[in-house]
């Protein structure tokens, strides 16, 4: 994840807002930063979002996005900044289309395509929320690195330690608290660490964000097996999202993730995301590159 590092809770959700104001560098381009103090790659999740941002800034806001499709092809740099070139492949009657190239150094990083739908009736239904203890009944992600961080290598201790804008409570143990296998299932509470603005398409960055924690990681559950214990190394290929309803990123929402499959050293994984009161608001598929590297 996008570790900030800081530790008042607000100071961490502004560094975290910052990476979303983008500057144009011309017509459809834009350049993305990084926290301060890079080191080392970059969080996917923070890509998917910074292109979702430059995306949504050349489509009118009554047609908020609905779907992004991304494939990650090289890992970024947290010491460079992002160039970001959007491509306008429709504007219709109610759908609009974009394509964004993310890259660093002339050499693409990330490609998106990304669908934009004005608001209208329909028939619904939806999933209903697994049932799960309440976020407050649930140890914070943080307090649970901290008691369990002399468990992984030393040279991973101070990285796991970092504070994140995303406030976490797992339901189940941590893969790295647990290696025993166990079921392809996880159940996660998330929400930011302060209030966001109001602003529809700030939820929608985080969300985007916040959307790339804890997935990849559900198809390493039945083999017991943790990149936090430098057991295996774990790559995002690509990743599929869909935005249902609304929401916001700053309320507790429910991370319930699953994986059907994993072979061939890659593993697929699933995920939905729901409010406090049960609405589905989105959806998330997501294949990785799962490579053993040692027994835990």
């Amino acid at each position: 994840m996008t570790s900030i590092g800081l530790p008042d809770p607000a100071a961490r959700v502004a560094a975290l807002l910052r990476l979303f104001e983008l500057d144009s560098s011309g017509p459809d381009r834009f350049i993305g930063s990084n926290p301060p103090n890079g080191e080392g790659r970059m969080f996917g999740g923070q890509v998917i979002a910074q292109a979702l941002v430059a995306a949504e800034r050349t489509v009118a806001e009554d047609r908020p996005v609905h779907s992004l499709h991304a494939y990650f092809l090289r890992g970024g740099d947290e010491t460079q900044n992002l160039d970001l070139a959007v491509l306008r492949d429709l504007d219709g009657g109610s759908f609009a289309n974009r394509r964004v190239v993310a890259s660093q150094a002339d050499s693409p990083i990330l490609t998106l395509v990304a669908s934009f739908h004005r608001r209208e009736p329909g028939v619904h239904h939806a999933d209903a929320m697994p049932a799960v203890p309440p976020p407050e009944d649930l140890p914070s992600d943080d307090a649970l690195r901290a008691q369990y961080v002399n468990l992984v290598p030393p040279d991973r201790q101070s990285r796991m330690l970092r504070l994140s804008a995303i406030e976490m409570r797992p339901v189940e143990p941590r893969h790295w608290m647990n290696p025993a296998p166990r079921p392809a299932r996880s159940h996660t509470w998330f929400r930011t660490a302060a209030p966001l603005p109001d602003d529809p398409r700030i939820h929608r960055a985080v969300l985007a964000h916040a959307s790339d924690m804890t997935l990849l990681g559900t198809c390493t559950l039945p083999h017991g097996l943790s990149w936090m214990t430098g057991a295996m190394k774990g790559v995002s290929l690509d990743h599929a999202l869909w935005f249902h309803d609304h929401f916001r990123a700053d309320e507790w929402l429910l991370y319930a993730c699953d994986s059907p499959w994993a072979g061939h050293a890659r593993g697929f994984n699933r995920g939905q995301i729901f409010t406090r009161d049960g609405r589905l608001v989105a959806s998330v598929a997501q294949e990785g590159l799962i490579r053993v590297l040692a027994t835990p």
